[in-house]
C-alpha cells in the first residue's frame, strides 16, 4: 500500500476520531482542526519517503500535538503561552500508542444547546464525519460561505460559553439525546447515500456511535430504535447493488447476501424498544425496515399503518411520498395517484417523486406519461446505479 493510499484510507476512516483527541487535548475546535491538517500535510511529505509508521493514527495524533504547541509557541503573549503550552507537552511526553476513543464526548459537545439545531447537526457532520464545508452546505441547500461562516460562529459560541469536553450527565440528556440522535443518523445516512462501498466507513461511524450511546443509555428506547434501524438497514448493504451495477430494491434483493449478524442485531434491538411504551420515529422507522426485511416478504399493510404513526412525529412530503409507494403496492392506484399530486408543488423537483410517479403511471397503464416521468427521474438520479435500475424499467414498458 502506498503512503498516499493508507493517508486517503486513514483520512476516510479515523479523521473524526483523530479530530476528536486533538479537540479533548487541545480544547479548541478551530486549533484542532488546524493542527489535524498541518499533521496530515505532514505526513503526505514523510510518509511518502520514510514509509507508513506502524501505528499512523499515533503519529498523526503526536505530530497534530506538536503543530498546536508550535501554533502557541507563534503566539506574542508569554504567560499565555506557558499556561497552554505546560499540558500539551506532557500529553506529546506521554503519548500511548492506544488512543482513547473520543468522539462520543465530541459529538455531545457539538450537540450543546447553546447552539441551535442546524449548527449542531453541521458541526457534528465537520468533526464526526469529516465532511467539507462544500459537502455540508450541499446537504442543507445552502451557499459554501454561508455555512462557512455557520461553522465558524458555532465553534466561537462554543468556546464562549465555555462548554465543557465531557459527556453529560443523565440531567443533561433531555436536552441533547435528541440532536444527538438526529446527527448520528444524519452521519449514517450521509454514508447510504455514497453508496455500499464509498460510505460504508460512515455507516460503521454511525453504527459505533449507536452502540456508545446504548451502552451509555440503557433501557432508552430510542437509542435503541435508532441502532436498530441502521443495523437493519446496514445488513442488506451487500444486496443493494446488483452484478450489473443497478440497485436493486428490498423487497427484490437476495436475501443470502444479508449480514444475519446485523439483522438479529436490529431485530434485538427493536423487540427490546417496542414494549417500552415510549414510541418515536426511531422505533418506528426501524419496525418499518424490519416489515420490508419480513421472511415472508414486506408487509405492505402494517407499513401503510406504520407510515400513519410516523406522519404524528414527523409530519413530512417526503414521508407522504412513502407512505403514496406503499398504497401502490397495496394496489390502491386511485389513492396513491391523488396523493402524488398533492405533493407536486413541494415535491416538484425531488428525483424519488418522479421515480414514484413513472411506477405509478405504469401500473395504471399510462404508458406515455410513464417514459416521461422515467425519463425525467433518470436525468435528475444521484447515482449511476440509480440510474441503471430506472433505465431498466423504463426498457421494460411495453413499446
Amino acid at each position: 500500500m502506498t503512503a498516499a493510499t493508507a493517508l486517503a484510507a486513514l483520512i476516510r476512516q479515523d479523521q473524526g476520531r483523530l479530530l476528536a483527541a486533538l479537540v479533548a487535548r487541545i480544547g479548541d475546535f478551530s486549533r484542532a482542526e488546524e493542527a489535524l491538517q498541518e499533521a496530515l500535510a505532514s505526513a503526505h511529505v514523510h510518509w511518502g519517503r520514510a514509509g507508513v509508521p506502524s501505528n499512523p493514527v499515533a503519529w498523526l495524533l503526536r505530530v497534530g500535538l506538536r503543530k498546536a504547541i508550535d501554533g502557541y509557541r507563534r503566539e506574542g503573549r508569554e504567560t499565555e503561552k506557558a499556561r497552554n503550552l505546560a499540558p500539551l507537552l506532557r500529553q506529546e511526553a506521554d503519548l500511548a500508542e492506544d488512543i482513547a476513543d473520543e468522539r462520543l464526548r465530541l459529538i455531545f459537545t457539538c450537540c450543546h444547546p447553546v447552539l441551535d439545531r442546524k449548527s449542531q447537526v453541521a458541526l457534528t457532520l465537520r468533526c464526526i464525519a469529516g465532511l467539507t464545508t462544500a459537502q455540508i452546505a450541499a446537504a442543507f441547500l445552502d451557499a459554501e460561505p454561508t455555512m462557512g461562516q455557520r461553522l465558524s460562529r458555532a465553534k466561537a459560541r462554543l468556546a464562549q460559553a465555555g462548554v465543557g469536553f465531557v459527556v453529560p450527565g443523565p440531567e443533561a440528556w433531555t436536552a441533547r439525546l435528541g440532536a444527538v440522535l438526529d446527527v448520528v443518523y444524519l452521519v449514517f445516512n450521509q454514508g447510504y447515500h455514497q453508496g455500499p462501498r464509498a460510505g460504508c466507513g460512515l455507516c460503521e461511524e454511525a453504527l459505533f456511535l449507536a452502540r456508545l450511546l446504548v451502552t451509555l443509555c440503557p433501557d432508552q428506547a430510542e437509542v435503541e430504535g435508532i441502532l436498530a434501524l441502521m443495523a437493519l438497514t446496514h445488513a442488506r448493504r451487500a444486496a443493494r447493488i446488483g452484478s450489473d451495477g443497478a440497485l436493486v430494491p428490498p423487497a427484490e434483493q437476495d436475501r443470502t447476501l444479508w449480514d444475519a449478524a446485523l439483522l438479529a442485531e436490529g431485530q434485538r434491538l427493536l423487540e427490546a424498544a417496542l414494549p417500552r411504551r415510549a414510541p418515536g420515529p426511531f422505533q418506528i422507522k426501524a419496525a418499518l425496515a424490519a416489515c420490508i426485511m419480513a421472511p415472508e416478504g414486506p408487509d405492505w399493510r402494517q407499513s401503510l399503518a406504520l407510515y400513519d404513526a410516523l406522519l404524528r412525529f414527523e409530519p413530512s412530503p417526503v414521508i407522504e411520498l412513502n407512505r403514496a409507494v406503499v398504497l401502490m403496492e397495496l394496489g390502491l392506484l386511485e389513492a396513491a395517484d391523488a396523493l402524488v399530486a398533492s405533493l407536486q408543488a413541494d415535491l416538484a423537483c425531488y428525483q424519488p417523486l418522479m421515480a414514484v410517479q413513472a411506477e405509478l403511471h405504469a401500473r395504471q397503464s399510462r404508458w406515455a406519461e410513464s417514459r416521461s416521468a422515467y425519463a425525467a427521474a433518470i436525468a435528475a438520479a444521484p447515482s449511476a446505479a440509480d440510474a441503471l435500475f430506472l433505465r431498466k424499467r423504463l426498457s421494460a414498458l411495453p413499446h
